[in-house]
């Protein structure tokens, strides 16, 4: 989506078509873990059950997760505890959830509103409420967003195993945009007839279903923004707060310290599809106008293209020393592939969070050394983070061997937010003032998932961390958590 946003951190690459799911480079023993959270919660329990196969047609359902069959109950660990049960009748005045009450508890310790008061609605009924989540699931790259599915039915799995939300559980829905603009806006037009909320959502062409989201006040909690149409719904926000014209100097910045005469002569590489243009060009002058940098060379390859050694002579012609790029990191593959053909080393490259994949560094090899990546999230080789560690403990619960990605991670981050806020409304809860209630947010961190965001605003954050692949490991090697610094407005995708 952006070169992991320095022009819409994420952005750009979401916004390809073929654009494949991020994962990253996991230690075994970190996968293997069962218990994720160490900041109170203790060990999940094994609650919702998976989703179905179903109809992966146009919109079409990919089955249910039902909330209701979750069992077992979660360990106290070391926080603090809540041992009352939520109400079960729409009027109870009891709290809202059960469970643990510390910060990484499924509930986020938040304070239960009273739910007196509390109405059945649309999505609502006695027993559950109703999530959709909206996908990229099938289309050109089968699966490409399914880890945005998966992250919300891991966190609909931990929560729905300490308790409810005045008495209900939480029963997640699976509708695909299969990569299209039509088929997102007919999944947002189930979404609005049958679930109260939509949650995790992630799909390269979100501008589908947004209009359709806003007319019916659909509140939409996504993973990530990626399109102006969808950044313009009222009742639409992100975990990843960002807009296409906003872009955050601190990597740039970091990087022009480390290398000042490469970035002098730097080229902005894009794959020529859905948004990735626009972001490009955005970051570009973002980079020029809040880092110093010189892009000398800013070119689209379209995705068609085999044969990359033009783009390559021309980067040497130029006299290029800094490469970034946006797209897919099978392009990426082909990219750095073409490079070493032809004896053309930078002095560094720099791509978004979508090389950061096992499948990248399977594929690229030794081309990978050195490689740069710039994320407003933190990483997954980080095991002192409780929260990441929470969800990559419950995503191989909901399904083995999955893949972790920087999509699953805020739509990890959404779910837990709309939690967090149903909670605190108790018996007020509706559309409207959970509506109300995310755009009063403005500095979210997903329980330090990942750097603050003002979902308010969605205005792109000024705090970044730079990571780099090298010795067989990403690590990262700027200073302190995230380097923050200002944000440049472009004017271009705004």
């Amino acid at each position: 989506m952006s070169l992991v946003r320095l022009a819409r951190l994420v952005g750009a690459s979401l916004l390809v078509l073929l654009l494949a799911a991020c994962g990253s480079q996991l230690d075994p023993d970190t996968v293997a873990r069962a218990s994720g959270d160490t900041d109170g919660s203790g060990n999940g329990g094994q609650g919702v059950a998976d989703g179905g196969t179903g109809d992966t047609g146009a919109g079409g359902d990919t089955g249910a997760v039902d909330g209701a069959a979750a069992g077992g109950d979660t360990g106290s660990g070391t926080g603090s505890s809540g041992s009352g049960s939520g109400g079960t009748g729409s009027s109870g005045s009891g709290g809202s959830t059960g469970g643990g009450g510390g910060k990484g508890s499924a509930t986020g310790g938040v304070k239960a509103g009273s739910c007196a008061g509390f109405k059945n609605q649309k999505g609502i009924t006695d027993k559950t409420i109703t999530l959709a989540n909206i996908s990229d699931i099938s289309g050109p790259v089968p699966g490409i967003f399914e880890s945005a599915q998966q992250a919300t039915a891991a966190y609909i799995k931990y929560f729905n195993a300490t308790g409810g939300i005045c008495g209900r559980k939480l029963e997640l829905v699976n509708l695909d945009s299969r990569a299209d603009a039509g088929a997102d806006q007919q999944a947002y037009v189930k979404a609005c007839d049958n679930a109260f909320a939509a949650v995790g959502s992630m799909s390269a062409f979100d501008s589908g279903g947004a209009g359709t989201a806003n007319a019916c006040g659909l509140p939409d909690l996504r993973a990530v923004t990626v399109n102006p149409e969808r950044q313009a719904c009222k009742s639409c926000f992100a975990a990843y707060a960002i807009r296409t014209n906003i872009i955050p100097d601190s990597a740039a910045k970091w990087l022009a310290q480390k290398y000042p005469s490469a970035v002098k002569n730097a080229a902005v590489m894009y794959v020529n599809a859905g948004a990735a243009p626009v972001n490009a060009k955005s970051m570009a002058a973002g980079y020029e106008k809040g880092a110093g940098w010189d892009v000398k060379y800013l070119q689209g390859i379209d995705v068609a293209e085999f044969n990359y050694a033009p783009y390559v002579q021309q980067m040497k012609d130029k006299g290029i020393k800094a490469v970034a790029y946006q797209g897919p990191y099978q392009f990426a593959v082909k990219l750095k592939q073409a490079m070493q053909q032809q004896g053309f080393k930078p002095d560094f490259y720099l791509q978004d969070p979508t090389i950061y994949d096992r499948r990248y560094l399977d594929q690229a090899g030794s081309l990978a050394e050195g490689d740069y990546i710039y994320a407003a999230n933190d990483l997954f080789e980080n095991k002192g983070n409780a929260e990441v560690q929470l969800y990559l403990s419950y995503l191989q619960q909901v399904k083995p061997g999955a893949i972790p990605n920087y999509y699953g991670l805020y739509a990890w981050s959404a779910t837990r937010l709309f939690v967090e806020k149903a909670i605190a409304l108790g018996g007020k809860l509706n559309r409207a003032s959970l509506v109300q209630a995310v755009r009063s947010t403005t500095n979210w961190t997903g329980n330090g998932a990942h750097t603050p965001m003002n979902l308010g605003s969605a205005k792109t954050p000024p705090c970044l961390k730079v990571a780099q692949y090298k010795g067989g490991r990403w690590q990262q090697v700027s200073p302190g958590s995230y380097m923050c610094g200002r944000v440049v407005d472009t004017g271009i995708g705004g």
